[in-house]
Protein backbone atom coordinates (compact mmCIF):
# COMPACT_ATOMS: atom_id res chain seq x y z
CA UNK A 1 0.00 0.00 0.00
CA UNK A 2 1.22 3.15 -1.19
CA UNK A 3 1.60 5.87 2.10
CA UNK A 4 1.67 9.81 1.38
CA UNK A 5 4.97 11.11 3.45
CA UNK A 6 3.50 13.82 5.54
CA UNK A 7 5.64 17.15 6.65
CA UNK A 8 3.82 19.80 8.44
CA UNK A 9 5.40 22.83 5.67
CA UNK A 10 3.57 21.05 2.76
CA UNK A 11 0.33 22.15 4.57
CA UNK A 12 0.44 25.31 2.59
CA UNK A 13 0.56 23.69 -0.47
CA UNK A 14 -1.59 21.82 0.11
CA UNK A 15 -4.03 24.48 0.82
CA UNK A 16 -3.27 26.39 -2.10
CA UNK A 17 -3.61 23.10 -4.62
CA UNK A 18 -7.50 22.44 -3.38
CA UNK A 19 -7.73 26.48 -3.23
CA UNK A 20 -6.84 26.66 -6.88
CA UNK A 21 -8.88 23.57 -7.84
CA UNK A 22 -11.97 24.44 -6.21
CA UNK A 23 -11.81 28.15 -7.75
CA UNK A 24 -12.09 26.82 -11.16
CA UNK A 25 -14.76 23.87 -10.45
CA UNK A 26 -12.51 21.38 -10.42
CA UNK A 27 -13.78 19.74 -6.91
CA UNK A 28 -13.16 16.42 -7.45
CA UNK A 29 -9.74 16.45 -8.44
CA UNK A 30 -8.78 18.92 -5.20
CA UNK A 31 -7.61 16.09 -3.17
CA UNK A 32 -5.54 14.20 -5.67
CA UNK A 33 -3.99 17.47 -6.96
CA UNK A 34 -3.03 18.40 -2.74
CA UNK A 35 -1.48 15.20 -2.60
CA UNK A 36 0.46 15.08 -5.53
CA UNK A 37 1.87 19.03 -4.56
CA UNK A 38 1.99 17.87 -1.07
CA UNK A 39 4.90 15.28 -2.50
CA UNK A 40 6.76 17.26 -4.12
CA UNK A 41 6.87 20.40 -1.79
CA UNK A 42 7.73 17.32 0.68
CA UNK A 43 10.64 15.95 -0.69
CA UNK A 44 12.33 19.76 -1.95
CA UNK A 45 12.00 20.68 1.29
CA UNK A 46 14.04 17.37 2.64
CA UNK A 47 16.54 17.62 0.24
CA UNK A 48 17.30 20.82 -1.03
CA UNK A 49 19.48 23.96 0.04
CA UNK A 50 17.44 26.84 1.92
CA UNK A 51 14.53 27.08 3.30
CA UNK A 52 12.50 28.18 0.59
CA UNK A 53 10.93 26.36 -2.52
CA UNK A 54 8.27 28.11 -5.26
CA UNK A 55 5.35 26.10 -6.03
CA UNK A 56 3.29 26.12 -9.27
CA UNK A 57 -0.28 25.74 -9.33
CA UNK A 58 -1.74 25.95 -12.98
CA UNK A 59 -4.50 24.66 -15.21
CA UNK A 60 -2.58 25.33 -19.05
CA UNK A 61 -6.11 22.95 -21.00
CA UNK A 62 -9.90 23.06 -19.52
CA UNK A 63 -8.65 19.39 -19.03
CA UNK A 64 -5.10 19.30 -17.43
CA UNK A 65 -4.06 20.63 -13.97
CA UNK A 66 -0.22 21.23 -13.40
CA UNK A 67 1.58 21.22 -10.13
CA UNK A 68 5.52 22.12 -9.85
CA UNK A 69 7.56 23.00 -7.01
CA UNK A 70 10.66 24.72 -8.17
CA UNK A 71 14.28 23.79 -5.86
CA UNK A 72 18.01 24.78 -5.20
CA UNK A 73 19.17 21.60 -6.08
CA UNK A 74 20.16 20.62 -9.43
CA UNK A 75 22.38 17.76 -8.59
CA UNK A 76 19.74 16.01 -6.90
CA UNK A 77 17.88 14.54 -9.68
CA UNK A 78 14.78 12.15 -9.12
CA UNK A 79 14.62 8.54 -9.89
CA UNK A 80 12.56 5.63 -9.92
CA UNK A 81 13.07 2.41 -7.68
CA UNK A 82 11.46 0.13 -6.44
CA UNK A 83 10.31 0.54 -2.24
CA UNK A 84 12.01 -1.91 0.08
CA UNK A 85 9.40 -3.55 2.11
CA UNK A 86 11.24 -2.14 5.07
CA UNK A 87 10.94 1.47 3.55
CA UNK A 88 9.75 3.85 6.56
CA UNK A 89 8.93 6.66 4.52
CA UNK A 90 9.58 8.21 0.35
CA UNK A 91 7.63 4.64 -0.97
CA UNK A 92 10.17 4.77 -4.07
CA UNK A 93 12.13 7.76 -3.08
CA UNK A 94 15.74 8.20 -4.49
CA UNK A 95 17.39 11.70 -3.36
CA UNK A 96 14.28 13.63 -4.36
CA UNK A 97 10.64 12.25 -5.13
CA UNK A 98 8.36 9.83 -4.49
CA UNK A 99 7.93 8.94 -7.58
CA UNK A 100 5.57 5.44 -6.70
CA UNK A 101 3.28 7.64 -5.37
CA UNK A 102 3.61 10.77 -7.93
CA UNK A 103 3.35 7.82 -10.54
CA UNK A 104 0.19 6.48 -9.46
CA UNK A 105 -1.80 9.38 -9.47
CA UNK A 106 -0.01 11.84 -12.10
CA UNK A 107 -0.80 11.16 -16.05
CA UNK A 108 2.94 12.16 -16.81
CA UNK A 109 5.55 13.86 -14.47
CA UNK A 110 9.11 15.09 -15.21
CA UNK A 111 11.85 17.77 -14.33
CA UNK A 112 13.44 20.79 -15.67
CA UNK A 113 16.41 22.47 -14.83
CA UNK A 114 16.40 25.90 -14.06
CA UNK A 115 18.73 28.43 -15.80
CA UNK A 116 20.90 28.18 -18.54
CA UNK A 117 24.26 26.60 -20.00
CA UNK A 118 26.38 24.28 -17.69
CA UNK A 119 25.72 25.39 -14.08
CA UNK A 120 21.82 25.41 -13.57
CA UNK A 121 20.68 27.02 -10.52
CA UNK A 122 17.95 24.59 -9.77
CA UNK A 123 15.06 22.25 -10.99
CA UNK A 124 11.61 22.34 -11.04
CA UNK A 125 9.70 19.24 -10.43
CA UNK A 126 6.25 18.81 -12.07
CA UNK A 127 3.32 16.57 -12.54
CA UNK A 128 -0.03 16.81 -14.29
CA UNK A 129 -3.03 15.01 -14.43
CA UNK A 130 -6.20 14.63 -16.45
CA UNK A 131 -9.38 16.62 -14.33
CA UNK A 132 -13.10 17.05 -16.03
CA UNK A 133 -14.16 20.43 -15.83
Amino acid sequence: MLRPTTDPRSGDARRLARVALCAWGLDDAAETAALLLSELVTNAVRHTHGPAVRIIVDRPADDRVYVAVIDRAPQRLPEMRTPAPDDVNGCGLVLVLVLVLVDELADRWGYDLMGSGTRPWGKRVWAEMQVSG
